[in-house]
């Protein structure tokens, strides 16, 4: 049985999140941003769909500038970031992830696409509330991934609203 790759997020996040320092966490959530620029651009390429275009547009977009703010808050707190065992394992997720995608086609690449979104949102937004606010020390850390929260959530609503359809 194939585990999808959230799940495979959530597991690897949760098993090393006690080791986590704040650069570390910091890079998580570079590494989640680019995830999901990366699945966005794929999708740009690959898809004729209207609303899989546009919510993909959005992801380029809102994880570009997420990513932004991330390394402008490392630079600002003279802070490099710092590989862990969990960004390699998440950037070995996504790598299978996208390895899966580039094969399809179709309205098959749209719902994998869009159902992959939808379970990485809700395992980003569970690994933001449980393991890397919790476990951040830097108080402007911790803020901005509060603040990221909405959006992420935002995200997620799309996101199902635009499987809805592509499932029909």
């Amino acid at each position: 049985m194939k585990i999808p790759i959230a799940a495979l997020f959530a597991v690897s996040l949760s098993a090393h999140a006690a080791d986590l320092n704040d650069p570390q966490i910091a890079t998580v959530a570079l590494t989640a941003h680019q995830i999901d620029i990366d699945r966005g651009n794929l999708a740009l390429k690959k898809t004729k769909n209207a609303e899989v275009k546009q919510f993909a547009e959005q992801m380029v977009k809102d994880h570009g500038d997420g990513k932004t703010e991330v390394l402008a808050l490392a630079k600002k707190l003279n802070v490099t970031p710092q590989e862990s065992d969990v960004t390699k394992s998440l950037k070995d997720q996504a790598r299978q992830s996208m390895k899966k995608l580039k094969g399809e086609q179709g309205a098959a690449f749209d719902k994998d696409y869009i159902d992959t979104e939808v379970a990485y949102h809700q395992a980003v937004i569970d690994a933001v509330g449980k393991v890397l606010i919790p476990g951040s020390k830097n108080a402007e850390l911790k803020s901005a991934l509060t603040n990221a929260v909405p959006t992420f959530e935002g995200h997620l609503a799309h996101a199902k609203n635009v499987q809805a359809q592509v499932s029909k």
